[in-house]
């Protein structure tokens, strides 16, 4: 049995879609508060569903028992629901979920986190503190550390507008980012439960091809010949809003945006030689798909 705590998300949805389709049994993790548009598509899509909150560990607990592997996907950066934050779900949810995974004698879990950023965050020191618990914890472990993913940091809700033609881009914008789709994050979660390269590794994962902020704004120009109103929010902004920032969650953010200015590329080809994942999708097939 294969339990994805965080099921209601995106990536969650994908993963436990992508579980059930390769007739491999899910239980996904659902609150009370949970959308129930979100619930019912799991459940239609062949998903056990399980009550459980990483605020009550009893509930982990029970969640946990008879599961072979987990998946966890959880962040409370995209969560409304109250009581959620970053020391609540990220910090000591995650830290519960992996004990009562080894109380349970789970044998595999599989933790989605980020690369390693510069620059000190609460939401960065949530998950090293995640991914060190869980190298510890007696179980076989792989933790994928995955770039920005295209669907949220192209999307309108963080400035990227193609609709409307405009673009806010963190720092000059020249540096390459290996931008990467939350669909194939979803296959490599999949993939490292039978993959033997993936027992108690840590894996970084981008997309195809790395493309600064600014070729991906050509490129939208093409795809929709328009010329984008570009705004670029300088580094020295972003460290401004990062070291006045009281707000954890909003402190965060700002440590990200810096971490986008900088940018990342990451070489895939010796992963994609062990994984036996499809064809990464492209900036290029997100935009087209998107327009």
């Amino acid at each position: 049995m294969n339990l994805v705590v965080g099921a209601t998300g995106m990536l969650g949805g994908e993963i436990c879609r992508l579980l059930a389709a390769l007739g491999k049994p899910v239980r996904a993790l659902v609150r009370s508060s949970s959308n129930p548009d979100s619930v019912l598509r799991l459940e239609r899509g062949g998903a056990h569903l399980v009550r459980g909150d990483l605020k009550d560990r009893a509930s982990l607990d029970a969640a946990c028992r008879g599961a072979t592997a987990v998946i966890s996907t959880v962040s409370s950066t995209v969560s409304r629901q109250a009581g959620d934050s970053i020391e609540s779900v990220d910090r000591q949810g995650q830290l519960h979920l992996i004990d009562a995974a080894a109380a349970a004698r789970v044998t595999h879990f599989v933790l989605i986190s980020f690369p390693k950023v510069d620059v000190a965050f609460p939401l960065q020191s949530a998950k090293r503190a995640a991914e060190e618990r869980l190298q510890r914890s007696g179980m076989t472990y792989t933790i994928l550390q995955s770039t920005f993913f295209t669907e949220i940091w192209l999307s309108p809700a963080l400035g990227f507008d193609a609709a409307s033609a405009t673009a806010q881009v963190y720092g000059t914008g020249e540096n390459r980012i290996s931008w990467i789709s939350f669909t194939d994050v979803a296959q490599f979660a999949v993939a490292a439960l039978d993959t033997p390269q993936a027992k108690n590794a840590v894996l970084k994962l981008g997309g195809p091809e790395a493309l600064s902020p600014l070729e991906v704004v050509r490129l939208a120009e093409q795809r929709t010949g328009k010329k984008f109103q570009v705004q670029l929010v300088p580094e020295a902004t972003l460290r401004a809003q990062h070291g006045g920032a009281t707000d954890p969650l909003q402190q965060s953010f700002a440590a990200l945006m810096l971490y986008y200015a900088r940018g990342d590329v990451i070489d895939m080809q010796e992963t994609l030689r062990a994984f036996p994942v499809q064809r990464l999708r492209s900036v290029r097939e997100y935009l087209e798909a998107s327009a």
